[in-house]
This record gives C-alpha cells, sequence and structure tokens, in this order.
C-alpha cells in the first residue's frame, strides 16, 4: 500500500498556513504533516515531521523568503513546492531550490498534484512562472517547461505504458494522449518517446 505523501507546511502568516492546511484537507494521497514558518527552527521541524515534500509560501514579499529558501535547499532540505503571488521573482526562486512553482491561488487539487509529481522527481511550474523559451536549461530549470498533464504522460512513457495505458490510467481519451506526447516531444526537441525520456532524465525533469 502506497502511504500518504507527507506535507510540512511553510508560511510567516499563520492565517496562509491555515488556509493551505485546508485546501489540502480533503485531498487524496497527501496529508498535512505540519505547519511552521520559515525561522532558523525550520531544520528541527523538518527532522520532527519527517516531510516528503516542503510546501512553501512564499507571500507577498518574497524577498526574504527566497534567501531562507536558498539556505534551506543548500543544507539538504526535501524538494521544494514555492507557491510565489506574482512572477517578478519567479527566477530568483527556482534559482533558490525550488523544484516545483505556482501561483497562490492555486487550488488543492493543483497542490496535490503537483506534490504527486515531485515527489516522482518532475520539476511543475505554473506557466507563467515557469522559465523563459530560450533560458538556459539546467537540472532545475526547462527551456519549455512541461505543463502538470505532461508531466503525468511524460511518467507513464518513462514506465513504458502505451497510450492507451496512460489514457486509462490518467481517466483521459487515448487522443488527448497522443497529443500531450507530441508536445511533450516538441518541447524536449525529441524524435522518439525513447529519446524523450533520456532528454528528461538528463534535464532532471524524471528519475528513472
Amino acid at each position: 500500500m502506497i502511504s500518504d505523501l507527507r506535507l510540512l507546511l511553510i508560511a510567516d502568516d499563520p492565517l496562509a498556513r491555515a488556509g493551505l492546511a485546508a485546501l489540502l484537507a480533503g485531498e487524496a494521497g497527501v496529508i498535512v504533516a505540519g505547519q511552521t514558518d520559515s525561522t532558523a527552527g525550520l531544520p528541527a521541524m523538518v527532522a520532527a515531521f519527517l516531510p516528503d515534500i516542503l510546501v512553501w509560501d512564499l507571500g507577498w514579499e518574497p524577498a526574504s523568503g527566497i534567501e531562507a529558501l536558498s539556505r534551506f535547499v543548500d543544507a539538504g532540505a526535501p524538494p521544494v513546492l514555492a507557491l510565489l503571488a506574482t512572477p517578478t521573482l519567479a527566477g530568483d526562486v527556482r534559482a533558490a531550490g525550488a523544484r516545483a512553482l505556482l501561483g497562490r491561488s492555486t487550488d488543492g487539487a493543483q497542490l496535490a498534484a503537483a506534490a504527486a509529481a515531485l515527489a516522482q522527481g518532475l520539476l511543475v511550474f505554473d506557466a507563467e512562472l515557469a522559465p523563459a523559451p530560450g533560458s538556459p536549461t539546467t537540472s532545475s530549470d526547462l527551456v519549455d517547461p512541461l505543463s502538470v498533464r505532461e508531466l503525468d504522460v511524460l511518467r507513464g512513457m518513462a514506465e513504458g505504458l502505451s497510450n492507451k495505458q496512460i489514457a486509462r490510467t490518467l481517466e483521459i481519451s487515448e487522443h488527448t494522449v497522443k497529443s500531450h506526447v507530441n508536445t511533450i516531444l516538441s518541447k524536449l526537441g525529441a524524435q522518439s518517446r525513447t529519446e524523450a525520456v533520456v532528454r528528461a532524465t538528463r534535464a532532471g525533469l524524471i528519475l528513472l
């Protein structure tokens, strides 16, 4: 039996933490293990709650939070899903080490799906918070980022599933899967499904 992902909610605003907990309360596959702010006591909180994913709300003035995030990631933190109010500092948040970046208006289902993708070694970015086309590709950046659904399809491709099997797993049509596969190949500059998986692995999008 697969255990629910343990999430540690991080936000300096207690109301923001409570709001995130309420959003995630009814979502399958995740559990809120704890809540905290971004103070120096964060490592102790991680040790106490043993989260799989950190959901970090950077608030409306994220500059100080970005610095704390960078220090914590450098110290070996679990994967970070960051929430940002505006795209202004999205590049700084990605550079600080966040492997998923969503808007603060994200709903509970999107948060849970992004956490699941992140736990599988994938990168997840809202379209407006993703690296701009033409940006250098690194282990934590995408030139042309994949959507959450495209990441789901990519994971199925990496598992060797056919379009029909992916469609059944994701409860979407086979035609939609085919469209996603074509988009994935285009974004990764790949000529085949195998090449797409190889390129995705090298870019840090997926772990095999």
